[in-house]
């Protein structure tokens, strides 16, 4: 069972979104705490979908994206006015993914489930974010990935499988394997999750977003 944790300093939401945990299939209802220092004293295993608020007492913002991940936690954003600079700072600190406030309680299993299962959700509103992101960005020195790699990558960053990007592409899943060697060579991203922010910080899930 995938651990779910909840880390917000208003209590009303922060019992809201417990009850919307607890009632979901297939999930242990992790600690609830007011902020991250909290949470980070129950020790909980790593691991687990953490989902956070980015304005808490302490550490908040990306430094809290960062204290999750390094214990091992994969946080998911569960946010109401945070502009688009704190969200994609979040992002590239490693959380995996962003929900407001407003998202219902199918939307929040969604998003679990694709980041307990090693991906990267990807709301409306994130959408909007990346694609806003992507169309102020200056031209520069890029990396040089064959359009075949860019689909693979984009395909990894979206969650999926190497069997299914085999199958999304019609290629073999060695070929995948081969194209994930290079990729990986050629940014020195190792993990699936440092490949995933990679993906993002070059536009490529904006673009499958806008297609």
């Amino acid at each position: 069972m995938t651990l779910v944790s909840v880390v917000e300093d208003h209590p009303l939401f922060r019992a809201a979104l417990a009850r919307v945990v607890e009632e979901l299939p297939g999930v242990e209802a992790g600690p609830v705490a007011g902020s991250v220092e909290e949470f980070l004293a129950y020790r909980a295993a790593a691991g687990g979908v953490v989902l956070l608020d980015l304005h808490l007492p302490g550490l908040q913002g990306a430094a809290a994206v960062l204290a999750l991940s390094a214990a091992g936690h994969r946080p998911l954003i569960v946010s109401a006015q945070s502009g688009q600079a704190d969200v994609l700072a979040a992002l590239a600190a490693g959380a995996r993914g962003y929900l407001t406030k407003s998202a219902d309680a199918a939307e929040v299993g969604s998003a679990v489930r694709q980041v307990a299962d090693g991906g990267t959700f990807v709301s409306a509103t994130l959408a909007a974010f990346l694609l806003d992101s992507a169309g102020r960005r200056h031209a520069g020195p890029r990396l040089t990935l064959t359009p075949r790699e860019r689909e693979v990558l984009a395909l990894l960053a979206e969650g999926e499988r190497d069997v299914d990007i085999a199958e999304a592409l019609v290629i073999s899943v060695r070929t995948v394997r081969s194209h994930l060697d290079r990729i990986r060579e050629k940014t020195g991203h190792r993990r699936r999750s440092e490949l995933t922010r990679f993906a993002i910080g070059e536009g490529l899930l904006a673009r499958r977003v806008a297609a």
